[in-house]
């Protein structure tokens, strides 16, 4: 027993320090846990506009300030989905019903392959439905669904991702966007938004390299005063393609580094004889069952992602849903089972649980780095943590010292249910 604890003291500090501390200290979204939520929320209303809107979108009517709207464009929908997306004279073609993979209320278009005029290949998207607070101007405010969603990128990889929302009224002609860069994780089977500035500035070169767009007075930035969530400055772009000067007024709601491959010179001359020997120790140890066990992790987590990706590019009869559930069980059953498998030819557990600890650590950062991932939120640092910690427990329990009185001892039976639990929680939203 007190070996356990020990394996799990050392567990703990290896994924705070290779995943938590990085995290916590580089990402610029951990804070955000919890966001405001507006009891009386300000609208955003234009000039000649009857309508109004909230500069958020929430995923339930509740005015929690969730995702800022950062992209406001003054004209008709149909034409704004036209500039974003136009080749040339391509003729459009609306996807069939089994292509179509978005939740109710999404509308699907696929372009032709060719030359994008603005550059970026924005065209179909799938995605979970978010509401939009909109006040047609008589102060029925109402909750509605997104009006078209539009993407660059891979669904199972990293893709910019815009959700557009069209005025209520017919003469108001305004578009309000919420657009932001967001990864698939494969933990929780959603997708994780990384930041909102870099999407926006896309969809700004996107419209200023349009010759019909003059960049110096159609392409401005008004302060809708909605930062905070994830990189948002409180800073929206506003194009306008009808020819208004335009001004935003508020309105009340009237209705309620590098890293190191060996030990530096420098180090390993202050080293005595007593830490030369330690590290020999260590390394007299490595066997090729941890090699195997490491090589193990890491292809098999690196390559639901890269097997994703791959499957939804090359792939057209299988949808989204299906890539999902043939390569989940990959994540949530191969890992472990692998795990278990090859470390119960080691012998020490503590030799197996950070060879697996460390190992599913480092395939972490690498999928981060395939996707781009510059930023997390504090649920998923932790959660992260807590599966490594998960599977070092598992490598343990599983190794032949833990195994001499039954194969179920507390190592393993811990391991197990911390790892059905997290996996569980993350599926259903509360880790």
């Amino acid at each position: 027993m007190r070996r356990s604890v020990v394996v799990a003291l050392v567990l703990v500090a290896i994924a705070f320090a290779f995943v938590g501390g990085p995290s916590l200290f580089t990402s610029p979204s951990t804070s955000d846990v919890l966001p405001e939520e507006d009891e009386e929320p300000d609208l955003v209303q234009f000039e000649g506009s009857e309508s109004a809107f909230w500069a958020y979108l929430n995923a339930q009517d509740s005015f929690e300030k969730r995702s800022p709207i950062n992209v406001i464009v003054r004209g008709e929908t149909e034409e704004v989905v036209r500039l974003l997306t136009e080749e040339g004279e391509t003729d459009w073609e609306e996807l069939d019903e089994e292509s179509e993979d978005a939740e109710p209320g999404t509308y699907s278009f696929l372009a032709e392959e060719g030359h994008h005029a603005t550059g970026t290949d924005w065209g179909e998207a799938a995605g979970t439905t978010r509401y939009a607070y909109v006040d047609p101007g008589d102060g029925e405010g109402q909750w509605v669904t997104e009006t078209l969603q539009l993407e660059d990128g891979d669904y199972y990889g990293h893709r910019m991702h815009i959700r557009l929302y069209e005025a209520p009224n017919d003469g108001d002609r305004w578009v309000a966007m919420q657009a932001h860069t967001e990864h698939f994780d494969w933990f929780t089977l959603r997708h994780r938004v990384d930041g909102v500035e870099a999407a926006q500035l896309a969809i700004e070169r996107d419209f200023m390299s349009l010759p019909q767009v003059d960049n110096q007075s159609d392409v401005t930035r008004i302060n809708l005063e909605n930062a905070g969530p994830s990189d948002a400055d409180g800073w929206a772009t506003l194009v306008d393609l009808v020819g208004v000067v335009l001004a935003p007024t508020a309105i009340g709601l009237l209705a309620g580094g590098r890293v190191s491959s060996g030990i530096p010179r420098t180090a390993s001359e202050h080293l005595t004889a007593v830490d030369r020997a330690r590290i020999h120790a260590v390394t007299d140890r490595i066997e090729p069952r941890h090699l195997l066990l490491a090589a193990a992790i890491l292809t098999l987590f690196l390559g639901v992602r890269v097997g994703g990706i791959a499957l939804e590019r090359h792939v057209e009869a299988l949808s989204m849903h299906a890539i999902a559930a043939l390569l989940y069980p990959v994540v949530a059953l191969g890992i472990p089972m692998a795990t278990y498998a090859i470390a119960a030819g080691l012998e020490r557990r503590i030799d197996a649980a950070v060879v697996a600890s460390l190992s599913l650590s480092l395939a972490v950062w690498l999928d981060y780095g395939i996707v781009g991932v510059d930023s997390l939120p504090v649920d998923v640092v932790l959660q992260r943590m807590l599966v490594v910690v998960a599977l070092g427990l598992i490598a343990g329990g599983a190794a032949r010292r833990a195994t001499r009185e039954s194969r179920f001892n507390d190592m393993l039976l811990v391991g197990s249910a911390l790892w059905v639990l997290v996996l569980l929680g993350t599926l259903f939203g509360y880790v």
